[in-house]
């Protein structure tokens, strides 16, 4: 009989699949591409092979272009992400605070949310300028909706046996809120912050494109200048990659922590 792994072991298993998916997908995306490159559906021009691309990716790297772009990208999405969280928690708990003012923002926010960023992107050039305050505004703009709607949607539907409970107990106040109201929102709240990242990444590569002189969307508009896919395709390659390992690694491992804390994981036994 077949003893059940440990929590360590688990990890240890669900971490080498993840690794051994992501490889396998790889593989057959570069694979997939190298027999499109060699029936030459494209130009070679517009679809450069792997082995070119990957020259271009070393390129960037050896004349310090990619690194710096990759740190001063990173360097505006921490920012920006961080002012998302703090002005879209402080405006989500108002809104819960406030039962018509919740009202009003929440639908406000809802076609605010599914505007798109890029859009933004003209109007911040004639307020803001060609500058990081700029590129921070438009990121801020894309997602702190994303994190307020999360927050008062998180709290707001929290069900009211557990406030019953709680106050039951004695709990009220900044008891009840961190105790109580907060652990079980969490889970809403964390799929706000996975999706505020997401919409702050897209906004930031696209504005990055029109108003930055440096970072990788910067890259992308001088390989489009240059009319050089291998540096566009080297970047695009990044940037995935970069969404992939944030989201793995940050998102992910933080909602798989919070449910086998709450006993939400089920494993195959």
């Amino acid at each position: 009989m077949q003893k059940p792994l440990s929590e360590q072991g688990r990890k240890s298993r669900n971490t080498i699949d993840d690794v051994a998916s992501i490889a396998i997908f790889l593989a057959a995306f570069g694979a997939a591409w190298q027999v499109v490159y060699l029936a030459g559906v494209f130009p070679v021009q517009s679809l450069p092979s792997p082995i070119s691309v990957a020259q271009s990716f070393a390129d960037l790297s050896t004349e310090g272009s990619l690194g710096m772009g990759i740190l001063v990208t990173m360097g505006r999405l921490a920012a920006g992400f961080a002012i998302s969280v703090a002005i879209g928690g402080a405006v989500g708990l108002a809104m819960v605070r406030f039962r018509d003012f919740g009202k009003t923002m929440s639908s406000f926010s809802v076609g605010l949310q599914s505007f798109p960023s890029i859009a933004w992107v003209p109007f911040t050039i004639l307020l803001i300028g060609f500058n990081d305050f700029g590129i921070l505004f438009v990121m801020v703009i894309s997602s702190v909706f994303s994190v307020m709607m999360s927050t008062y949607s998180g709290i707001r539907n929290i069900p009211p046996i557990y406030m019953r409970a709680a106050r039951n107990m004695g709990a009220n106040g900044s008891v009840l809120f961190r105790q109580v109201m907060i652990p079980a929102a969490t889970p809403t709240l964390i799929i706000g912050l996975r999706q505020a990242w997401s919409f702050a990444w897209h906004a930031l590569v696209g504005a990055e494109i029109l108003i930055s002189l440096v970072g990788l969307g910067h890259i992308l508009s001088v390989g489009r200048e240059l009319g050089n896919m291998g540096w566009i395709m080297a970047t695009m390659i990044v940037i995935f990659v970069i969404g992939m390992v944030v989201d793995r690694i940050v998102f992910y491992k933080l909602e798989e922590r919070i449910r086998s804390r709450w006993g939400l994981n089920q494993h195959a036994e």
